[in-house]
This record gives C-alpha cells, structure tokens and sequence, in this order.
C-alpha cells in the first residue's frame, strides 16, 4: 500500500516526538549521574575533613565557614591548591605536605 504524503508527513511527525522524547530522557539521566556524582564528591570529601579534624563535627554552619575561610580561602590555601593541581604528574604529594609543614 502506498502511503500518501500526508501519511508520510504524520509518520516522520510521530519520529520526531520519540526521538525528543528519548533525547530528553537522556538529558535527565545525564543530569541526575552529574547529581550523584557531585554528592558522593562532596560526601566524600566531608568525611575526610571531620576524620581529620573531628574537632570540627561541632562547629555551626557559621563558625565551619569561618574557620574555611581562615585556615584554606587566602593566598596560602590558594598556592598550594596550585601546586597540588599542577603537580598531579610532576612532585609528589607527600613533598607538597612536608613543604607545607615546613613553611608554618
């Protein structure tokens, strides 16, 4: 059977609609493993922070912020997040932590 143009117009109608229905699906489930992916980093990272200052579980959301700002967010905090990043592939990370100890 020969389909008419119109016939031919709804089919091609009705593809279109799955495929944006299956691109937006994708775009979700991209989405939501981008979300877990940034919990578990920053679950993670949480718990490293309280395992190794567990003075800091006690501490409000404001004297947490604080103490951030005063320990890591200033120009020494800043310089060795650098040398961490840019070492990656070049010094080790224990060399990075003895130079730090060594400048306090």
């Amino acid at each position: 059977m020969t389909k008419t143009v119109n016939e031919k117009i709804e089919m091609y109608d009705e593809k279109i609609k799955q495929y944006q229905k299956k691109k937006k699906q994708l775009i979700q489930k991209n989405n939501a493993d981008e979300r877990k992916a940034r919990n578990r980093r920053l679950f993670q990272r949480a718990a490293l922070l309280e395992s190794m200052l567990p003075d800091t579980i006690d501490l409000t959301y404001e004297q947490f912020e604080v103490f951030l700002k005063m320990t890591t967010a200033n120009d020494f905090g800043r310089d060795k997040l650098s040398q961490i990043k840019s070492s990656v592939r070049n010094i080790p990370i224990e060399e990075i932590a003895t130079s730090s100890d060594e400048g306090s």
